[in-house]
């Protein structure tokens, strides 16, 4: 019998050996490899993590105790200790376990994240919110240092020190957030984490200080106060201690014993503290050690030989779109990619191989990539912001306010539109034609595969203004065409007939439109005649058409996978409630809810959304308008 079977709670930890802890560290990395190379999942970040969760949960009492963990890449190993080793088998898989903390699966889930940067400012309300109730509990904050990047991380400490507040911060430092760190703070980091001989000989000084006759203790408060001093020199966690915290480390983050040591310890200051622990991304596993950035979340692979399965002979809609702009980039030395540490992801790795010098990547900081594109294209580039539907909803306001407000002709390049598959409600890409459409100026498409991204993409490029295209997530349908002079210029608010009937009109978004060929194909056997119209542009409408095929059927379903609230379908009835009054309109999409993980084909059968259910709702909306009825 293993060690982790006999691990139902963090309580079970306690009466284990340090040998045995070993032990189960390694047991635990078996679990987490085995369960994800069947999976997928977030392989990389949860290896490296072993010993710090293993050590957080000896030294602290969860869930009294408070663990908050930033983004949550790194929680398999949390969930396993958790009691929730039996059911791991399914996570990520639809009905399963969340990829990510939580709150509904267990008590020790806190806090729920997805998105970085967010565990400074959450433990600090936890924090507050026990001081004000009186109670008596530890809160500790894991972020990475891939999540340092983001801005709302230093909001929080800025809160947190200001405040005196007692907190633990655990800053978790592999150097690694999806791919490598970028930036001043990972540079300030890699300067901390690679010259050990500054904890050396601080410790010494401070000896040598301490050990003065009559003015040791004077000398070392004096040292540690005065700009110039003692930690100026050292240079050692210099900026968290400036900004109030006690900074400790950085301490070796797969040492469980040190570890423990150092926690323990930080329970007897008060005020904020921060322990920085050095970690290996992958630890473990040797492929994920060699490659960090591949392992980072990997579809399911081979165990043996760390091959990831190929999951699809077409290249991702992702390729396509770097592909596309490398050629694009090639002839119009005005065009730079922006991303926000999520380079390989939005398929910008070859862009920035061939032009190193027209790539950003700027961290984890989407309102920074944002606000700086617009001060790029205002002075005359052509820049290309390349960021999950889900991760763009962080720089709202520079949407809004930096872009569109100045007519800055940025590019925003929206990967994983629609449902995600495994990442789960908080990467869904759901919400983005809502919160992009309805800002004046906003071009907005949507390609039904790739052939039709290439063109919105070439298109985009050339209508100096705000654009966004949205795409999925995955494979995309049709043949890729690589040479400019055979892409074709979209005219802004045309669309495109690509059945004709007489009956109803199906308005698909995106790649919603096979669901609506295939739609209508079944409702012709039931004698229904279905035209299929692809809008192109969701914004602006192609009006004219729109209301011609209303006027010419007398009913339009829309189909998005999107929630309908102010989304594609919005607009449609918007348009057709003043134009075509009397026209039949139904809208389908996902309601006002957050989906779940699984499996994106289950999901749609779940939300109505595949073909045949698509055929059903049209066939129930006609009977129940009369309008089957006054036809036959």
């Amino acid at each position: 019998m293993g060690i982790l079977e006999r691990i139902n709670s963090p309580d079970d930890l306690k009466a284990l050996t340090p040998q045995e802890i070993r032990q189960l560290c390694s047991e635990i990395r078996e679990r987490i490899i085995q369960v994800v190379s069947k999976n997928g999942g977030h392989l990389g970040a949860s290896l490296g993590a072993v010993e710090l969760t293993v050590a957080l949960h000896l030294a602290f009492d969860s869930p009294r105790d408070k663990i908050i963990w930033d983004v949550g890449h790194q929680c398999y190993a949390h969930k396993i200790l958790t009691g929730r080793n039996k059911d791991f088998d399914s996570l990520r898989l639809t009905d399963g376990l969340s990829g990510f903390p939580k709150r509904a699966e267990s008590p020790h889930d806190v806090w729920e994240t997805g998105h970085a940067s967010t565990s400074i400012s959450a433990a600090l309300g936890f924090a507050k919110a026990r001081d004000l109730l009186g109670q008596n509990y530890s809160v500790v904050a894991v972020i990475g240092d891939g999540s340092l990047t983001g801005g709302l991380a230093y909001e929080g400490l800025n809160n947190a020190g200001l405040g005196k507040t007692k907190l633990l911060v655990v800053l978790n430092d592999n150097s690694m957030a999806i791919g490598r760190n970028v930036g001043a703070i990972a540079r300030y980091l890699a300067t901390i984490r690679t010259d050990p001989r500054y904890l050396g000989l601080r410790a010494k000084v401070v000896r040598g200080l301490k050990g003065l006759p009559v003015v040791g203790d004077w000398a070392v408060h004096m040292a540690t106060r005065l700009k110039g001093s003692l930690k100026y020199l050292l240079n050692v966690g210099v900026v968290f201690e400036e900004l109030g915290f006690v900074y400790l480390g950085p301490i070796d983050g797969h040492d469980i014993e040190q570890m423990v040591s150092v926690f323990q310890r930080s329970k007897k200051l008060n005020g904020p503290v921060l322990v920085h622990v050095i970690t290996e991304k992958g630890r473990g596993y040797r492929p994920a050690e060699c490659k960090p950035e591949l392992y980072h979340g990997p579809g399911p692979f081979d165990i043996e030989s760390g091959c990831i399965v190929k999951q699809n002979n077409n290249p991702t809609y992702s390729q396509v779109f770097g592909k596309t702009l490398c050629e694009l980039a090639r002839e119009d030395k005005r065009i730079v990619a922006i991303t926000a540490a999520m380079k390989d992801g939005t398929g910008l790795d070859k862009f920035a191989e061939e032009f190193p010098n027209r790539f950003f990547d700027v961290g984890i900081a989407e309102s920074h990539a944002v606000t700086f594109a617009a001060a790029l294209a205002l002075n005359g580039l052509k820049p290309v912001v390349a960021i999950y539907s889900t991760f763009l909803q962080r720089a709202y306001d520079q949407i809004s306010h930096d872009v569109c407000r100045q007519k800055a002709p940025v590019v925003f390049a929206i990967d994983r539109a629609g449902l995600v598959g495994g990442d789960g409600d908080t990467h869904q890409g759901i919400f983005d034609i809502s919160y992009l459409r309805h800002i004046p100026g906003m071009v907005l498409m949507a390609p039904r595969d790739a052939r039709s991204l290439q063109n919105m993409l070439y298109t985009a490029i050339r209508l100096d203004r705000p654009v966004a295209v949205r795409y999925p997530r995955g494979e995309a349908e049709g043949t890729v065409q690589l040479r400019i002079e055979e892409l074709e210029f979209l005219e802004p608010g045309v669309g495109e007939l690509l059945r004709d009937g007489t009956d109803v009109v199906l308005i698909g978004v995106g790649n919603m439109i096979t669901q609506c060929l295939e739609a209508a194909e079944l409702l012709h056997h039931k004698g229904v005649s279905a035209a299929v119209f692809d809008p192109l542009y969701l914004n602006p409408l192609d009006r004219e058409n729109l209301v011609a095929l209303a006027e010419k059927t007398g009913a339009v379903v829309t189909v998005e996978e999107h929630v309908v609230q102010g989304g594609f379908g919005s607009a449609v009835a918007e348009i057709l409630c003043q134009e075509a009054p009397g026209c039949l309109v139904l809208n389908l999409g996902i309601g006002a809810r957050f989906v779940p993980h699984g499996d994106r084909l289950v999901w749609l059968k779940r939300l109505g959304l595949k073909a045949e259910d698509v055929a059903e709702h049209v066939v129930g909306f006609l009977e129940r308008k009369g309008k089957l009825r006054a036809r036959e």
